[in-house]
């Protein structure tokens, strides 16, 4: 009889650890992916802060005829990522050319971003000449209230007599702290192809852009997670946000897709985990 009772008590005690551990496992795979789903989201806003960032490095570059592909005292148009608020101040000499875009206490460009604070580049040489590099660093800046620092280094990669153009852009300790005081890191090895507007260097607003490469990102808790490119992303100088393109995204036994849209011109894109129903976010 006690044996009977022995071999009962063990079966629940072995059903009780099994729920338990089974429970736990599943409490873990949601925590899981939720991380995922967050910092897919985050990764999202990294990617869009860091491409609007070259935007308007690229329009200050353009008005202080530091393209390259411009004729000497041509106008150039432009995308009013500047908004008058703005003091663009260009010192020294390649291969140490400075360009300080100082936003000051803040205002909102034309297209309705808000930005405040100062962006540094320095050039080695126009930005569309093969070789050059351009290195961007943050003073206290924000755009649409999101704090970006860290460093971006864009290296023209276009060969030689090619008609093209392209660049190889990494970020290295990037952090972006959100309006509620949530922050996360990134850094990114991205190469970016020109795919229109080559033929109208006197116009930037018709240059659209293909960027592939790969990214992570990692939370406040050390959790991160590495995108690489599904479909090449599209960003249109004439759209606030990328617009098109999918990142893979992967997890601990799962993976998300960000779907950034079809083209048009938005500030949405969807996360969908291991094919489950997509949520929509948005972008900054």
């Amino acid at each position: 009889m006690k044996t009977k009772h022995f071999l009962s008590a063990f079966l629940l005690l072995a059903f009780v650890v099994a729920f338990t551990s089974c429970k736990k496992n599943n409490e873990t795979a949601t925590e899981e992916i939720e991380t995922t789903f967050e910092l897919s989201g985050d990764q999202a806003v990294a990617d869009n802060l860091t491409q609007d960032a070259g935007d308007v490095m690229e329009e200050a570059a353009a008005r202080n005829n530091l393209l390259g592909s411009t004729p000497s005292g041509s106008t150039t148009t432009t995308n009013n990522w500047l908004p008058p608020c703005v003091i663009v101040t260009v010192s020294g000499n390649f291969p140490a050319k400075n360009i300080k875009i100082d936003f000051g206490t803040g205002c909102t460009s034309p297209n309705g971003i808000f930005r405040k604070g100062i962006i540094n580049v320095v050039l080695t040489d126009s930005l569309r000449k093969t070789g050059s590099v351009a290195t961007v660093t943050f003073d206290n800046y924000y755009v649409n209230s999101f704090k970006k620092e860290g460093i971006i280094t864009w290296t023209n990669t276009t060969p030689t007599g090619s008609g093209t153009r392209s660049w190889n852009r990494k970020v290295t300790d990037g952090k972006i702290t959100a309006p509620d005081g949530k922050y996360w890191l990134h850094t990114s090895n991205i190469d970016i192809t020109q795919t229109a507007g080559v033929s109208t260097p006197l116009d930037i607003t018709d240059d659209i852009f293909l960027l592939s490469g790969t990214r992570t990102v990692t939370n406040a808790a050390g959790k991160s997670r590495t995108g690489t490119t599904q479909t090449a992303l599209q960003k249109k100088t004439n759209c606030n946000n990328i617009d098109q393109g999918i990142l893979k995204i992967e997890g601990a036994n799962h993976y998300a897709l960000i779907d950034f849209g079809n083209g048009t011109c938005d500030k949405l894109a969807t996360i969908s985990i291991d094919g489950r129903t997509a949520r929509t976010i948005i972008l900054r």
